[in-house]
């Protein structure tokens, strides 16, 4: 772990980033798809293997304490990172889209009947639109969707006339960043009118986890998930935040070793508390250490640095943008800067602007970003998609605006220019 706080000296907590692409070195711009991980995650998963690797609450030695002893704290760093009130209110998931359908399945289904309404806004991923249309689809519900404007802003007053209009709304489901955009939706505003009418609050914030301090209870909201993966830990690692009230009601998402008190074959079964409830069979013991050891190396970083570097990159970017031809940034990224600017450039499909990157060993995405709905509402086939971490700087940003300058019409542009996917 560095001692030091500039974007130059992080970099070198990153090992993946030392290697080249093409004789180039690697400039990684697609951290909203995912995060490399530095030293003290990778030290933190080789670790426990080399050292401890044991099952969780089901050995009476010592490697099984220590195990226990390590996810159980992991759960309490995670509560912390999020202001949780209680050590039982976190449960352990293999990412947003893992805790999404969990709540789906089972708070969705004790909440949600026919004639009842789900809403969710227009800039949901379609980790948080499936799971909800699904659960409408079998239940009977109806599924309401809040528009955005035309900048791809959610404004508090269409949710409100939204929620008013639909009076049998039980849930409701809202990003907190999107990840197309990086805008940041009203969530304290918009789970206090849904408070207001009864219905329940859940967030997906996979994009805001490592942009911004998260405070469940200062948002008021009744259930929250997020990635390990892209908070600088490891893949398949995540977190769901339920309100203890509510999360504690939930039946078993999976059955099986860990959920039970004990089994006969005819006697009905009895289940443990939450969060082993929740936490069927062996989990991935090693990536909650790892997750926990992502969440200790940000805060050992500081949010001035993280709020420092997302304001500097999204300017640097902008600035990059204006001077390539036919650019045009989809959206106002300068507004609560989160690490994201999506951009088109007219007469160049995406995937052949990501190509020419890739070329020049610079990483981004390009497509719809798993949010085909938003595109569609802001009528585009896709954007090339900015996303920013920690260890970018601004030599890189200035690098890809002279790579953009020199971007030209390629294969999808002239024989596929209207295809889309991802």
């Amino acid at each position: 772990m560095t001692t030091t706080t500039t974007p130059g000296s992080v970099r070198t907590d990153f090992p993946i980033l030392a290697q080249r692409v093409r004789g180039n070195p690697l400039i990684y711009l697609d951290n909203a798809a995912t995060t490399q991980k530095p030293e003290a995650v990778l030290r933190a998963l080789v670790d426990f293997y080399r050292t401890i690797n044991s099952n969780i609450g089901r050995g009476y030695y010592e490697l099984s304490r220590k195990a226990t002893d390590s996810y159980e704290r992991a759960r309490s760093v995670a509560q912390g990172w999020l202001n949780a009130q209680h050590e039982d209110e976190i449960v352990f998931t293999r990412g947003t889209t893992d805790g999404l359908n969990l709540l789906a399945d089972t708070l969705g289904r004790q909440q949600v009947g026919p004639g009842d309404q789900v809403l969710v806004t227009g800039m949901e991923h379609n980790s948080n639109l499936l799971p909800w249309r699904r659960l409408c689809e079998r239940s009977g519900a109806e599924l309401v969707v809040v528009p955005t404007d035309d900048r791809g802003q959610l404004r508090l007053s269409d949710f409100i006339r939204a929620i008013e209009s639909h009076p049998r709304t039980r849930l409701v489901g809202c990003t907190h960043v999107s990840n197309v955009l990086g805008t940041v939706a009203p969530v304290a505003e918009l789970a206090s009118e849904a408070h207001r009418r009864g219905a329940i609050v859940v967030v997906d914030g996979a994009q805001a986890a490592a942009h911004r301090p998260i405070d469940v209870r200062g948002l008021d909201v009744d259930f929250y998930c997020f990635s390990g993966h892209k908070v600088y830990g490891p893949m398949g690692s995540g977190v769901l935040y339920g309100r203890r009230e509510l999360l504690h009601d939930l039946p078993p998402y999976q059955v099986g070793g860990g959920t039970v008190k004990g089994v006969s074959r005819t006697a009905p079964v009895s289940y443990v508390p939450v969060p082993a409830r929740l936490e069927a069979g062996t989990p991935d013991i090693a990536a909650a250490v790892g997750l926990a050891a992502a969440l200790d190396y940000v805060r050992e970083l500081g949010w001035d640095l993280v709020r420092r570097q997302d304001e500097a990159l999204v300017h640097a970017a902008l600035a990059a943008l204006d001077e390539v031809p036919g650019a045009r940034v989809i959206g106002d990224p300068r507004i609560d800067p989160n690490g994201i600017v999506s951009f088109v450039i007219d007469g160049v499909h995406p995937y052949d602007v990501c190509g020419h990157l890739d070329q020049h060993g610079i990483m981004v995405r390009s497509g719809v970003h798993c949010a085909s709905t938003f595109l569609d509402d802001l009528g585009l086939l896709g954007t090339v998609r900015l996303s920013f971490a920690v260890y970018n700087t601004v030599e890189e940003v200035e690098r890809l605006g002279e790579v953009l300058a020199t971007v030209r019409p390629g294969n999808w542009s002239r024989e596929h220019p209207a295809a889309r996917f991802l």
